[in-house]
């Protein structure tokens, strides 16, 4: 009779041993305590990882920001916008325009008139500037504010209801321009010429962020013409300010700025540059929409 080897049903016992009644080497009381004791532990984790988030909740408001001492300024942005902020086409080809006016049209299309007739919604702050609009604290009770109604007709020739080419079409481009928004922002318009370049002092006046567009190289002295600019005061009012955020302002429209290029030089590349002024809107070379933007225009022809 062949002898029993030692090792025989060795790794069937450790996975069940019957005659210990042990699962893996463990009794039943020994794998219920170490279950406990996981349970336990990485409860006692989620709950000090759960309170964390929670007391950090509690410092954080709904409505803004908490730390907005790093926070920079507002872009200063345009449509029709651009790949590599170049805009060319020519007057006498209707497809070399039609993308920016299309863009410029669905831009505008919050600012049609029937969109801001809810009375509950929107209110009339005005078509001349004004102070700055106080409608409570952000952290008040009162709920969501009232927004200022802006008519896209007080943008004049660039407004797109008459020319829905916005000037594209004879030569004439116009360019709607925006502030862009931050919770409880207030720009503060600027309260001496000291920092403003002699050609756009005359822009300053009170209650208006001033917007200023110029030809960015020397040699392009004369060959922008004349820049028209629509919109209340010519630049941004104050009483469109301050922006109270998504949730308490959903339906705020910024105030728009039109500007058209109304004889500009046909067949040549310009390189223009338009900037608002104020107290608290500084510039940086890092971003080229800080307080500011340039383009590239050119109109052809032919």
């Amino acid at each position: 009779m062949p002898v029993q080897n030692k090792d025989d049903g060795g790794w069937k016992k450790f996975l069940w041993n019957s005659e210990t009644r042990e699962l893996l080497g463990r009794t039943g009381g020994s794998w219920a305590k170490i279950l406990l004791f996981y349970v336990i532990f990485y409860g006692c984790l989620a709950g000090i990882f759960i309170g964390t988030i929670q007391a950090m909740l509690l410092t954080l408001s709904n409505y803004k920001p908490t730390w907005q001492d790093r926070i920079a300024p507002p872009g200063l942005t345009h449509s029709p916008r651009s790949d590599k902020a170049e805009l060319t086409f020519s007057v006498n080809d209707v497809e070399t325009y039609l993308k920016y006016t299309k863009s410029m049209n669905s831009f505008m299309d919050a600012y049609n008139e029937e969109n801001q007739r809810d009375q509950m919604k929107f209110e009339d702050c005005g078509e001349q500037p004004d102070e700055y609009k106080h409608r409570g604290d952000l952290e008040s009770e009162i709920g969501v504010r009232k927004a200022c109604r802006f008519s896209r007709s007080i943008l004049g020739p660039c407004s797109g209801v008459e020319d829905r080419d916005f000037g594209f079409r004879d030569g004439k481009p116009c360019l709607i321009v925006k502030l862009n928004r931050i919770v409880n922002f207030r720009p503060k318009p600027p309260q001496s010429n000291e920092s403003i370049p002699e050609e756009a002092q005359h822009k300053v006046q009170p209650n208006v962020i001033p917007l200023y567009c110029h030809n960015k190289r020397e040699e392009d002295e004369g060959k922008l013409g004349e820049v028209r600019y629509y919109g209340i005061g010519g630049g941004f009012p104050l009483q469109y300010y301050p922006y109270y955020g998504k949730l308490l302002h959903p339906q705020y429209l910024q105030p728009l700025v039109a500007i058209q290029f109304v004889n500009i030089t046909m067949n040549y590349e310009l390189r223009i540059e338009c900037r608002v002024f104020g107290e608290n809107i500084q510039y940086s070379d890092k971003d080229r929409y800080q307080g500011r933007f340039d383009i590239k225009i050119t109109v052809n022809n032919y």
